[in-house]
């Protein structure tokens, strides 16, 4: 009789627990990556492109050295009066200001994609000291990705690049050497003539175009200038230095890494392509990259229209903040929110009070919604005459629930 019951009260009983659900999501830790490989071989670029497709926080020590610069901090600071100077960044300052970009509160919620660390200067920690501070981080890298490339392949690599003197720009050689360029200009031209679906007037117009476009590239490319880290003895110098320094240590690293979250790809193939091909195997492997976007108020009521589920059953609706600013409940104060900061976020919609309450939460809402929140806050005043006893009665109720005196 029991099982008969049973089996007639399971239809009625949801196995979805969407508050449970949340809380878990809001515990979890974000993924975090960390790209390896020789100098040269397109760590940055591969790291920059993930971070933008899955919304990571993009980590490198120039690109931090130059955000701390334009927020003027105090990292900044000592940045600009290092440069100012003509001294380099010293070490022990980079690490500092990495391990803080790691600590901060939007790593915390999207997770960060790491390269260019460790650092081949063993000036303030040594490779080993640099892998075990990467490893025993709060957010330690959960993915490692391995950029593999032939020392060969990657000299020519090297010593082919140039850079634009006022943009700073890098170009391969595929991009200025007007050898390559007219090689991959009869290859596309043999492409077009095979082709015959293409109009004949279309291909007028595109023959005009490609003539006029390598005569304008070519009076920007004479510009070009070798970097002395880019001339040939000194790539061979730099990969030699890698692989006698860091190589071996990265190589256990990666050994002892679970093998379900280590990604090997070849480094001989162009960014785009490395990148696709990245995207591709993470997918295929089944990595869980959690991310959380945030709709502004015109996007959230759309999505609110009763035609765009998250899922059956579940609508896109207020949440049991009502109209109460989650970041001014969490300071103890109860402020209405205003609909002009109002933002979704895991289906559910809040409402900010300004625009500093939503630049907090937009970096990382999950302090905000964490339980025992939304906790109205309970304000006790003890009063009566003096030495009645009214700091100890205070100080008592404050440790009993966890309040401020």
């Amino acid at each position: 009789m029991a099982s008969q019951e049973e089996k007639q009260a399971q239809p009625f009983t949801d196995v979805f627990d969407e508050d449970e659900a949340e809380r878990s999501f809001l515990l979890s830790k974000p993924t975090c990556l960390i790209v390896f490989g020789k100098p040269g071989s397109g760590k940055k670029t591969l790291a920059r492109k993930l971070a933008q497709r899955w919304q990571y926080i993009f980590i490198e020590a120039s690109e931090v050295i130059q955000t701390n610069i334009r927020e003027e901090t105090e990292y900044g600071l000592k940045c600009q009066e290092f440069l100012c100077k003509g001294q380099s960044v010293s070490e022990e300052l980079v690490t500092e200001m990495i391990l803080q970009k790691i600590e901060s509160p939007e790593v915390a919620h999207f997770g960060y994609v790491l390269t260019g660390f460790p650092s081949l200067s063993e000036e303030y920690m040594t490779v080993p000291q640099q892998i075990e501070k990467i490893m025993n981080l709060k957010l330690k890298p959960d993915i490692l990705i391995n950029i593999k490339c032939p020392d060969h392949d990657l000299c020519q690599r090297i010593s082919g690049q140039r850079q634009h003197p006022d943009s700073g720009e890098i170009y391969q050689r595929s991009q200025w050497d007007p050898k390559v360029l007219e090689k991959h200009k009869k290859e596309k031209d043999q492409h077009e003539e095979e082709d015959e679906e293409e109009d004949e007037g279309q291909e007028e117009e595109e023959e005009e175009e490609t003539a006029e476009d390598p005569h304008k590239k070519s009076e920007s490319f004479h510009q070009l200038v070798q970097r002395p880290e880019d001339f040939l003895e000194n790539a061979e110098k730099r990969i030699g230095t890698y692989k006698h320094i860091m190589l071996h240590h990265l190589e256990e690293l990666v050994t002892e890494h679970d093998c379900r979250y280590r990604i090997e790809v070849d480094g001989s193939l162009q960014a785009d392509h490395l990148f696709e091909k990245k995207a591709y195997v993470a997918s295929d492997k089944n990595y869980t990259c959690c991310y959380c976007c945030f709709n502004k108020q015109d996007e959230l009521f759309r999505a609110l229209s009763s035609y765009n589920l998250i899922a059956p059953r579940y609508r896109w609706r207020r949440s049991r903040w009502g109209q109460a600013c989650p970041v001014a409940l969490k300071e103890g104060n109860i402020v209405m929110g205003n609909p002009e900061f109002a933002v979704s976020f895991l289906g559910k919609m809040y409402i900010l009070s300004s625009q500093e309450a939503l630049k907090t939460f937009m970096l990382n809402p999950r302090p905000y919604l964490l339980p025992p929140m939304p906790l109205p806050p309970c304000k006790v005043l003890v009063f009566g005459p003096p030495f009645s006893g009214r700091t100890t009665v205070c100080n008592v109720i404050a440790h009993k629930y966890k309040g401020k005196v």
